[in-house]
């Protein structure tokens, strides 16, 4: 490695930059939740005691499951009845990536805004939810937790490959190419690869994993046999527009993918939109994230 501590063109392999970044550990609480999961005869009490332990994160917990994300009538309480109303599966999983998000470094890179990524990323894992629900997937709590993580390598890069990335991200601008098309020409893999590799070094879930690494290619998603059709609407959701975007550059790729998806889906996306807008304002402050200045109704019918 160069004494200067940047990465040479002979280390951009995946394994080493990821190695070099010096990757900080998880929290105690989500590992304690994850060593927790390997017992499925563990349940709402057990994944409690953690939760009720951490005073911050049980803050957020119930601030979660009191948003519009999840309409109950009445005010949930107490963490217990939380985990008994929403399922152990949807708080491990807030759990893990309210983690994730104090772990994700700000690279400080140019035009680079690390509040308008995780603006994308909860829109894009709200309206991701919103999909699979609409067509009936068993899995759409996971869809947004991948749908949210998909992007979490961004970071990372920029602050290990900085000259590298300043070349890609003016290519973006000028050339109109997706982020990850221009990674996979220069280092062979892309974000999506090493979003999922991030995972796995933090022992996350391997359904994230799966969800997460082969998001920029619906069409490979989609034509698998059988058809990855959770893992799509993950990909789906990558193509919504961006808060730093002038334009929606894939809008034609969207809805034509959303097509192929579901026919349904498409004949109803202004509702599907204005649900995302809607549950997103609502869930923004638990994140403490400004609302876009744009929705994606707005962009939808500009």
């Amino acid at each position: 490695m160069a004494e200067s501590g940047k990465l040479a063109a002979s280390d951009w392999n995946l394994t080493e930059v990821l190695a070099n970044a010096q990757l900080p550990a998880l929290p105690q609480t989500a590992i304690t939740l994850l060593e927790l999961s390997q017992d499925a005869s563990n349940g709402p009490a057990e994944f409690a005691r953690p939760i009720e332990a951490d005073a911050g994160l049980m803050g957020q917990v119930l601030k979660f499951v009191n948003s519009s994300y999840f309409g109950f009538s009445k005010e949930i309480s107490s963490v217990q009845q939380a985990l008994a109303l929403v399922g152990v599966r949807t708080i491990k999983n807030f759990a893990l990536w309210s983690a994730v998000f104090s772990l994700v470094p700000d690279p400080k890179f140019g035009p680079f805004d690390l509040k308008q990524l995780w603006q994308d990323s909860l829109r894009r894992a709200v309206f991701a939810r919103i999909l699979g629900k609409s067509i009936k997937l068993h899995n759409a709590e996971d869809l947004f937790a991948a749908a949210l993580l998909q992007d979490m390598a961004i970071p990372l890069l920029l602050k290990e490959l900085p000259e590298q990335y300043e070349g890609l991200i003016e290519r973006r601008g000028v050339e109109n190419i997706r982020l990850s098309q221009l990674e996979q020409e220069l280092f062979g893999w892309d974000h999506a690869q090493a979003a999922a590799a991030l995972v796995r070094n933090w022992c996350l879930p391997e359904e994230f994993a799966v969800l997460i690494e082969r998001h920029p290619d619906f069409q490979a998603l989609y034509q698998a046999n059988p058809p990855q059709h959770d893992a799509a609407c993950v990909a789906l959701a990558s193509l919504l527009p961006s808060c730093r975007d002038e334009q929606w550059l894939e809008r034609d790729e969207f809805l034509g993918s959303l097509q192929q998806l579901s026919a349904t889906a498409v004949d109803s996306i202004a509702t599907l939109l204005e649900e995302s807008d809607r549950t997103f304002e609502d869930f923004a402050p638990t994140l403490q994230l400004p609302i876009p200045d744009r929705s994606l109704t707005d962009w939808y019918a500009a």
